[in-house]
């Protein structure tokens, strides 16, 4: 059973304490290190945690600890995944891998140098929607897949988000922040993207907090905020996604994929489990089909008990850099083609790995 050491216990966190203490049954948590250290001693208290640490230096010189669970802010990611593989310990991070791709190679270079591993969030895709969506699209359902289509509309988050000012700065925006769900999600639904055409903006120069505990509070937005990309999948597909901060929702599908014969509504890649609706072409009527895989509910750190499993029997992990480094070139040269005004080849390649099986136990990984 591989230990994890957690660094980070925002919001995010409450979900991978209590999956991790309650859900997976072979990965063991036995370290946890925050900033404001009393996050760290409620999470102590609450999950029957053996340790915590005042730095995240102390975490990583643990010998126990074999895998860094990163949940840091995302500007945080590089310096934190850098810092835990120099020390000798595998990293599973949230995401994005990085907040640059620059940062993303960098660390698969360390990475590979010391030979570990380093991969991460979103673990989404792992799930029943995904998954099931994954086996109906290889067993031909809607046909040979043609083209795809992503939506991640909202108007931003500074209307009900407590902290919503990073969002607007270096690593946040509305591609680094939503766009791994998406791009993740078509990545194990059609394979690798081969090339990018994109087109990025600033609607708002600035924003007023209307949410506690910081309302009326502006904040200088240092990011772009609407972004449209078009991509050129390895298959032969063609792929559009639109993440914004800036509009209103009108209601439209997350995910649709297309095929020769039929059209596949993918759920919402930010979940696990969701609605699959199909509609053929010999009927052309909705039908809602069923999940045919396990953890449809919130099942955040399956990503990270896929790694552990994964280093334990040297099998290949379904969320390693060879994923998260693919995602994040992807996004990043939305707004590189945007800056050139012309088409972005890319340079890692995506293979997907396998996909998942239905264990005998839950919690309980192949």
């Amino acid at each position: 059973m591989l230990k994890i050491g957690m660094v980070g216990v925002g919001a995010i966190s409450g979900i991978y304490l209590e999956n991790i203490t309650k859900t997976f049954k072979e990965i063991k948590l036995v370290a946890v290190c925050d900033l404001i250290k009393e996050r760290a001693l409620n999470a102590k208290e609450k999950y029957n945690i053996p340790k915590i640490y005042d730095t995240m230096y102390e975490l990583f010189e643990d010998e126990e600890i074999d895998i860094v669970l990163n949940l840091t802010r995302p500007y945080e990611h590089f310096e934190v995944s850098k810092q835990a593989l120099l020390h000798g310990k595998h990293v599973y991070s949230e995401k994005p891998l990085g907040a640059t791709y620059a940062e993303g190679k960098e660390l698969v270079r360390i990475a590979e140098e010391q030979g570990l591993m380093i991969g991460g969030a979103p673990d989404t895709f792992l799930g029943a929607g995904i998954q099931t969506c994954r086996k109906l699209i290889d067993s031909g359902i809607i046909g040979r897949p043609i083209g795809a289509a992503g939506y991640m509309i909202c108007r931003g988050h500074e209307t009900w988000h407590p902290d919503p000012e990073f969002y607007y700065k270096f690593g946040g925006g509305p591609m680094l922040d939503m766009g791994p769900y998406y791009i993740t999600a078509l990545v194990n639904l059609l394979g690798g993207v081969k090339s990018v055409t994109g087109v990025a903006r600033k609607s708002f120069e600035k924003r007023m907090i209307t949410s506690q505990p910081h309302f009326g509070e502006v904040i200088d937005v240092d990011v772009n905020t609407h972004i449209t990309g078009i991509m050129e999948f390895e298959c032969g597909a063609i792929g559009t996604l639109t993440t914004t901060f800036d509009a209103i929702n009108p209601g439209c599908h997350n995910i649709e994929i297309y095929g020769t014969e039929g059209t596949l509504i993918v759920p919402d890649p930010n979940c696990f489990g969701g609605d699959i609706i199909l509609r053929h072409l010999k009927d052309n009527e909705e039908k809602h089909l069923p999940l045919m895989f396990d953890y449809s509910e919130n099942s955040r750190a399956l990503g990270l008990a896929d790694m552990a499993k994964a280093l334990e029997t040297k099998r290949a992990p379904r969320e390693s850099y060879k994923q998260t480094l693919h995602v994040l070139e992807v996004m990043e040269s939305f707004t590189k083609s945007s800056d050139l005004r012309k088409t972005v080849d890319l340079e890692t390649k995506y293979t997907r790995e396998a996909p998942m099986l239905i264990p005998e136990l839950k919690g309980i990984l192949d």
